[in-house]
């Protein structure tokens, strides 16, 4: 991490776990053991947990998050929730390409960019999803890889709007499947987002966007990938939902 150049950016998703009640809960346990963090603490929950998210997380440092939204501002699209809709529910950040929304239900990278064209119109700060299966990394195409998606992911995203998107890099092969890219795997394809990044919005703003790790990141190699340059914080997934294991991983942000 460069902390001086970048915000550090700790996001828990918390994906389909914890009823309201339990999400007033872990929050009120929480907040206590990441008051001092240095880095950003962000929680990114159910769409129906998110007012008892709010109300719990108030006067504590941590920001909530959904874990997706819909690229239209209204219409006919069952089931879906619009950027303003969680503007106005005091949302701050959204999670938006995460491997499991392409994998089950069909996101692609054109929808990944309306999605996050949608959540900056509305003021939201996009938390960007890009990452290689495991054949694609066999194959030796990772970078080549990434780099399409981070542009097509950015495409019409002018300049002042990159200031809140967040690129976070999970392999696909690593979520949920407890393997980890080493540090130097997650840092060297990190490098390529940042490279990309420049390649589009020039040096400055690449230096300026946060990039996380996001792939089975937890308390016992948190201070390992947060150590290297170019991983600037996490996307948690299981770890996010134990208070304790989630402390851990802020601290060693903070510390990093």
């Amino acid at each position: 991490m460069n902390k001086a150049k970048r915000a550090a950016i700790i996001a828990g998703n918390w994906k389909m776990n914890n009823t309201p009640s339990q999400t007033t809960a872990l929050i009120n346990e929480m907040k206590p053991k990441v008051a001092d963090a240095s880095c950003k603490v962000v929680l990114c929950v159910p769409y129906v947990d998110i007012p008892a998210a709010i109300e719990a997380a108030k006067g504590s440092n941590i920001a909530i998050g959904a874990e997706n939204v819909h690229f239209e501002k209204s219409g006919a699209f069952t089931g879906e929730i619009s950027a303003d809709m969680l503007n106005e529910l005091g949302v701050e950040y959204v999670i938006i390409g995460h491997s499991e929304r392409r994998q089950y239900f069909g996101e692609t990278d054109e929808t990944v960019n309306k999605r996050t064209r949608a959540a900056l119109d509305a003021g939201l700060t996009a938390i960007v999803c890009v990452g290689e299966q495991l054949t694609e990394r066999e194959q030796g195409i990772t970078a080549e890889l990434v780099a399409m998606q981070t542009k097509i992911a950015l495409l019409g995203v002018s300049a002042e709007q990159m200031k809140k998107v967040v690129i976070a890099y999970e392999p696909v092969w690593a979520i949920g499947t407890g393997k980890t890219a080493t540090a130097e795997q997650a840092n060297e394809v990190c490098a390529v987002i940042r490279a990309t990044i420049a390649s589009l919005y020039g040096d400055e703003a690449a230096e300026a966007t946060t990039i996380q790790y996001g792939g089975s990141m937890n308390a016992k190699n948190a201070a390992e990938l947060v150590a290297q340059p170019d991983v600037d914080g996490g996307l948690i997934g299981g770890a996010s939902l134990k208070a304790e294991d989630f402390s851990v991983i802020v601290n060693a942000a903070t510390n990093g």
